[in-house]
């Protein structure tokens, strides 16, 4: 029995959920309740598709209209690994959010406008990571982009109302860049389709190609905050309601983490920017750590290791091997959940004594021993202290480039080594200013309610759950990194037999469960030894529409 119709629900759940919360702003116990109920019914469904999901993936066209002409969801294996981690920690920042608002009995206007807007925002990091053509992904962006909008100037301060201008400001140059870059691939291709573009972008001009491709970097870069696209992070997250920086630090960075993995392994695999890579790579785990170090405000000493740390992301990207896309894949699964959860531990050290100033906090160990060590474990998780994911993660990445060899993989590991041992070294003297040193003035100490505990308790519980398994997720990774690697297996998931350029049959999909390489399993057409178009004949070709690029 098909189970297809599932892919789309982790979309439609929250968006109609987010209407009838709308509807019922006036009545904040059934908004949340809704909003509870929707993100766990969403949760369920990616645990479903995680499981459904093995050999060959899942696709969806809207409207009966097929790839390449209408809008195609997709599910394979790493989209549905992304879908299940960011539906527990948004619904974990749910449920924090909630019992904060009802702490401060903010029965008012701003949780009438937040839970809609949070299950928007839900649905926009959804529909990116079920995409399956480069326009769709762009309105998965700019859906979640419009949501974190309201959510960042949420409450109106002046300083939320700073930092959100130029939230807004970066975005929309990122957005404007990601749609050039649309518009010029579909004049070179006549196509947006993922698995259609993973044929056409190979027969065009190199440097066009090149060029396409480093627009598309360029664009998600700014959006995964890696160096130098990376100074807007520090002073818009900072500054946000606690659980929105913390549902912002752990997912939004990673899905432009998650479209740089597509361009690299689906639209341009044979375009080498490794190097490019993996010094950009390189240079954002250096400078975001050594921003970290140099703070003494809690807040911004994470958002510093949240950029710090998607270097590690980018660098397991660099490799172009399975093993480093693997263990790439894994740190995604590992950061999202840490850095959310030292989010939250932030906002209850906030809460509870008014500040994060590392200056102005301290004796928090003897006041409330469990937040720290609520604090603790994911900190010690980040910097990759054994037997953690963060350890795990790390290890993979490390074993990924000893592999290589060559003289920029031993700098990129000497980076990555430097990197722990200062991000080990800035958590550390966090906790140490913050917990256990002596206040200089009397704290507020605020009540901290269950249900905040509750829930930063229940990710850092939940990281644990992923160390315990770390074996099983990183074999996961490692066939969703096989995938990724065998373009093949996207490709006759989309498109129907007579679109593939070439035809892919079932033997050649079953290769690459067999770990065959890319391009023994790319379509024939794509192996051809044919002159590739040039820019010009390109464009001409998609001035005649879609059926004259079809038809060539």
């Amino acid at each position: 029995m098909t189970v297809t119709w599932m892919v789309p629900l982790p979309v439609l759940i929250p968006l109609l959920s987010a209407g009838a919360a709308l509807a019922l702003g006036r009545h904040p116990r059934i908004s949340r309740a809704i909003a509870l109920a929707a993100l766990t019914a969403s949760l369920a469904v990616a645990v479903a598709l995680i499981v459904v999901v093995d050999s060959r993936a899942l696709a969806l066209d809207l409207g009966s209209w097929a790839a390449p002409v209408g809008i195609t969801l997709v599910v394979d294996r790493f989209s549905a690994l992304m879908l299940t981690v960011s539906l527990v920690v948004t619904l974990a920042v749910l449920v924090y959010s909630t019992a904060q608002g009802v702490a401060d009995e903010q029965e008012g206007a701003p949780v009438a406008v937040f839970y809609p807007t949070f299950l928007v925002l839900s649905a926009g990091v959804s529909n990116a990571f079920l995409s399956g053509d480069l326009f769709n992904l762009y309105v998965g962006f700019e859906i979640l982009l419009a949501a974190s909008f309201v959510l960042i100037t949420l409450g109106g301060s002046r300083d939320r109302i700073r930092s959100g201008t130029i939230y807004v400001i970066v975005s929309l140059l990122s957005s404007v860049l990601f749609l050039l870059s649309i518009a010029l691939i579909y004049a070179a291709t006549g196509t947006v389709s993922f698995a259609h573009l993973s044929t056409r972008l190979a027969q065009i001009d190199p440097a066009l190609a090149t060029v396409l491709h480093l627009m598309l970097l360029s664009a998600f870069g700014i959006k995964a905050a890696v160096f130098p696209l990376s100074a807007w992070l520090p002073d818009s997250y900072p500054t946000a309601p606690a659980p929105v920086t913390a549902v912002f630090a752990g997912l939004l960075t990673k899905v432009g983490v998650y479209a740089i993995v597509r361009t690299e392994t689906l639209l341009f695999p044979r375009d080498d920017l490794t190097t490019l890579l993996a010094w950009v790579g390189l240079a954002t785990m250096v400078v975001g750590i050594l921003g970290a170090v140099a703070q003494n405000d809690l807040k911004r000493l994470l958002s510093f290791t949240l950029v710090s740390h998607i270097g590690f992301m980018i660098w397991g990207i660099s490799t172009g091997t399975q093993q480093g896309l693997a263990a790439a894949m894994f740190y995604v699964a590992h950061h999202i959940t840490v850095q959310t959860a030292l989010f939250l531990v932030a906002g209850l050290v906030e809460r509870y004594g008014g500040t994060t100033s590392l200056i102005r906090l301290g004796s928090l160990a003897s006041a409330v021993p469990f937040v720290a060590a609520l604090y603790l474990v994911p900190a010690l998780n980040l910097a990759g202290i054994p037997p953690f994911t963060g350890f795990i993660g790390k290890v993979g990445l490390l074993q990924a480039a000893a592999t290589g060899g060559t003289s920029l993989d031993y700098t990129m590991i000497a980076g990555a080594l430097i990197t722990s041992l200062l991000t080990l070294y800035a958590v550390v003297k966090a906790w140490n200013m913050a917990f256990w040193q002596t206040a200089e003035e009397e704290l507020p100490r605020r009540d901290l309610p269950l249900p905040m505990i509750g829930s930063a308790s229940a990710l850092v519980v939940f990281s644990l759950i992923l160390t315990f398994g770390g074996g099983r997720l990183m074999d996961y990774t490692e066939a969703a990194a096989q995938n990724l690697r065998a373009p093949s297996y996207y490709i006759a998931a989309v498109l129907p037999d007579g679109e593939r350029g070439g035809g892919i049959s079932d033997e050649e999909v079953d290769a690459g469960e067999s770990g065959n390489s890319p391009e023994a399993l790319a379509p024939a057409d794509t192996r051809a030894e044919s002159a590739p178009l040039s820019a010009s004949g390109a464009v001409s070709l998609a001035t005649f529409g879609w059926e004259a690029s079809r038809d060539e």
